[in-house]
């Protein structure tokens, strides 16, 4: 089986469907792009990995992590391993050091545990013939859709309501602002205020 390996481009607000995001998946030595549609929770669990956020309480994956580490397992990769019906299905591969397991997962679950090991995520050749679009057609797909926020706005899933008064705030309030939506665990708006602090170092 001929394995693709791809890397995360964006995530943004699916436009097709209501609470969901879009995540895009390119090919690493291609045009192709991969997208897959996922849920908010999971949505935050990519963004806030990519954005190396770290929340006060372990979310599930984390705890995947550090249950697996406390029991030897190791992530190897990631497969984006068929599509059925429009469905993507998953396989993470580990192993124990003696032999090597295949569990299946939700594509979205699979890569967010995938980011928190620092693994490589990969598809089939057969995947990316069906559902692959190549660049210069998504390019012209998103030419045609309202204009989207930026890249590590995507990736914090979604620029939160309110985020302009942000410029008028300073530092050191932002930097308060920053410790309390942290707290409430609300991640998309702590990595909006964490990009406008960045903006201004």
């Amino acid at each position: 089986m001929d394995r693709i390996r791809l890397e995360i481009l964006g995530l943004s607000s699916s436009q097709s469907q209501t609470g969901s995001f879009a995540l895009i998946l390119g090919e690493e030595a291609g045009s192709r792009r991969l997208p897959i549609i996922i849920g908010m929770f999971e949505a935050q669990a990519i963004a806030i990995e990519i954005e190396k956020i770290v929340p006060n309480r372990p979310m599930t994956h984390d705890l995947f992590r550090s249950f697996a580490e406390a029991f030897t397992f190791a992530i190897d990769s990631i497969l984006i391993s068929d599509l059925k019906e429009g469905v993507f299905y998953a396989k993470i591969i580990c192993s124990d050091g003696i032999s090597h397991h295949e569990i299946d997962a939700r594509p979205s679950d699979a890569i967010a545990i995938g980011l928190r090991f620092g693994v490589p995520i990969f598809t089939t050749e057969a995947i990316m013939s069906e559902a692959g679009i190549v660049l210069g057609d998504y390019e012209e797909e998103q030419e045609k859709k309202p204009k989207k926020a930026s890249k590590s706005e995507k990736l914090a899933a979604a620029k939160s309501a309110g985020s302009d008064s942000l410029k008028d705030m300073t530092a050191d309030e932002l930097k308060k602002l920053l410790d309390d939506t942290l707290k409430k665990e609300d991640y998309e708006k702590a990595a909006v205020i964490r990009d406008e602090l960045n903006r201004r170092n």
